[in-house]
């Protein structure tokens, strides 16, 4: 029997990095494309609770796929539970265009929460990202993007038909997978923990024409992490990062020690 894989992101349906992701799995097995209409970044695993979700039906290079008007998180229920009626066997979550390294990042991207919610019911879940140069590129419209997908879609190609066969490891939800900017075929691969911060927050208070303040908030990334994390891997060596994420963030923590604060 085929396998049956979900593919969404959260740079919206027409994003290349999507078509990308396609090339990555379609040999796999019957790949639905449930995805958010409209970029979507940064908004982690929200969901549409006050409002109705439409899905329209549209094509991406011919493949048919479902534009849904909502987040990646409602893309993947709707996908799962009125597209597909069923749960699938992989969700891959991307190609995101940028990075999705450290806390900061795993907590906000919607790229990552998609796969997140996905793994909350208990199927293995692939989130893809890949570094960019320019930070502003993240949020542009992306279905022009340029970028050599290739050594990308072999890797994802080549771990998701692992999961398909053997499923996750023990203990994990998602694979976290960012992919160096100019990633070659022999770039090493490095088994990362999350940093724990890549960007330093500031908030830019400015002034409408009639005086009222409004706010961007804004900040730069912090290029440097610890030995061992996504961010020391990606950013300093150029190296491919997997980092194996749990829906469980219970600190391991003797209880002793939370009892000293009751």
């Amino acid at each position: 029997m085929s396998k049956k894989i979900l593919l969404t992101n959260d740079d919206g349906v027409y994003s290349a990095g999507i078509r990308a992701a396609y090339k990555s799995v379609d040999s796999l097995g019957d790949v639905t494309i449930a995805a958010p209409a409209f970029q979507q970044s940064g908004v982690g695993r929200s969901i549409s609770i006050f409002e109705p979700l439409r899905i329209n039906r549209t094509k991406i290079d011919g493949v048919e796929a479902h534009a849904i008007g909502g987040t990646p998180t409602d893309s993947v229920i709707l996908g799962i539970f009125s597209v597909m009626k069923e749960k699938p066997d992989l969700i891959v979550s991307g190609f995101n265009i940028g990075e999705n390294i450290s806390t900061d990042t795993a907590t906000t991207s919607g790229t990552v929460g998609a796969a997140l919610e996905g793994a909350s019911y208990g199927i293995p879940a692939i989130a893809v990202s890949i570094q960019v140069i320019e930070q502003g590129l993240k949020f542009d419209d992306l279905r022009d993007y340029e970028h050599d997908f290739e050594v990308g879609i072999k890797v994802v190609n080549r771990i998701a038909k692992k999961v398909l066969e053997h499923g996750m490891p023990e203990n994990v939800d998602v694979l976290n997978v960012n992919l160096p900017h100019d990633v070659e075929e022999d770039t090493e691969i490095e088994i990362t923990r999350l940093a724990r911060k890549f960007f330093n927050m500031e908030v830019e208070e400015r002034h409408d024409p009639r005086g009222r303040p409004y706010y961007w908030l804004a900040g730069d990334i912090i290029p440097e992490g610890e030995e061992g994390t996504d961010v020391h891997a990606v950013i300093q060596k150029g190296h491919i990062s997997i980092t194996p994420l749990s829906l469980d963030s219970t600190s391991r923590v003797d209880n002793s020690e939370i009892e000293k604060l009751l």
